[in-house]
């Protein structure tokens, strides 16, 4: 299970990831079972919808992704989301 800080990292760097980021996640991610969304799917939903499908996603699997993004840097509290 994960952590309260792990998961209030997570919320943190996904809500700095833009759509391409998203998207790449998306593809490149690991999952316990079948992810498989259409590009049309992906370009088409809403970024906020997206968001937090990829929270979903990490918290069924219990996995926090190695998630680089420009907004999300180490120097931010959680505060600061």
């Amino acid at each position: 299970m994960l952590q309260s800080e792990q998961i209030e990292e997570l919320v943190c760097l996904v809500s700095a990831m833009d759509r391409e980021g998203l998207v790449q996640q998306f593809q490149n991610y690991q999952s316990r079972f079948p992810v498989d969304f259409t590009p049309e799917f992906l370009a088409n939903t809403s970024l906020d919808r997206l968001r937090h499908i990829f929270v979903a996603l990490c918290l069924q699997n219990q996995t926090v992704p190695a998630l680089e993004t420009a907004d999300a840097s180490p120097s931010k509290s959680p505060d600061q989301c």
